[in-house]
């Protein structure tokens, strides 16, 4: 997959990166997610134990990770979401490979991966302390909604969904 840069970021240039589509055994998707968990941890702070048992891998089937060459650079998953949709879980992309589109790419392959299986819809919950996942879910057309499941009530996240 070759990613076009955002014309917000055309002074960059963007490499060619590769999806692979795997599950949450997959070592560079675990590392990964590994490097995202210690992030939230200092973002979420005290409330870190809250949202860390809404994201275990357990229930994860369907993961992208995006490789450049060798190196495991963004990764995302989905789960099964009532019976028409799925929900957006272990987004990251490491600072180091931010600005490029990479997060974009993931979310796309992912879309695209939960339409060939039938989805019609992708929810997901983010917090109110990750402003550049927030921009990247209003830009990739996803609409807040009313907080759902065990984040109704829970005034740290911010609820999003997209019609596929």
């Amino acid at each position: 997959m070759d990613l076009s840069p955002d014309p917000d970021r055309s002074s960059r240039t963007p490499g060619t990166y590769r999806a692979f589509r795997t599950d949450a055994g997959d070592p560079a998707f675990q590392a990964l997610v590994a490097e995202l968990d210690r992030d939230l941890a200092i973002r979420d702070g005290k409330d870190h134990a809250f949202f860390a048992q809404f994201n275990k891998l357990d229930d994860i089937r369907h993961a992208i990770v995006i490789r450049d060459g060798a190196v495991a650079v963004g990764c995302g998953a989905f789960k099964p979401f009532g019976e028409d949709a799925v929900e957006i879980k272990r987004m990251f992309v490491p600072p180091a490979h931010r600005q490029r589109g990479i997060a974009s790419g993931v979310l796309q392959e992912l879309e695209r991966w939960a339409r060939e299986l039938g989805h019609a819809r992708c929810v997901l919950e983010t917090g109110r302390k990750q402003p550049e996942a927030i921009a990247l879910y209003s830009r990739r057309g996803y609409g807040i909604i009313p907080n759902y499941g065990p984040y109704v009530d829970v005034p740290g996240s911010v609820c999003f969904e997209k019609r596929l």
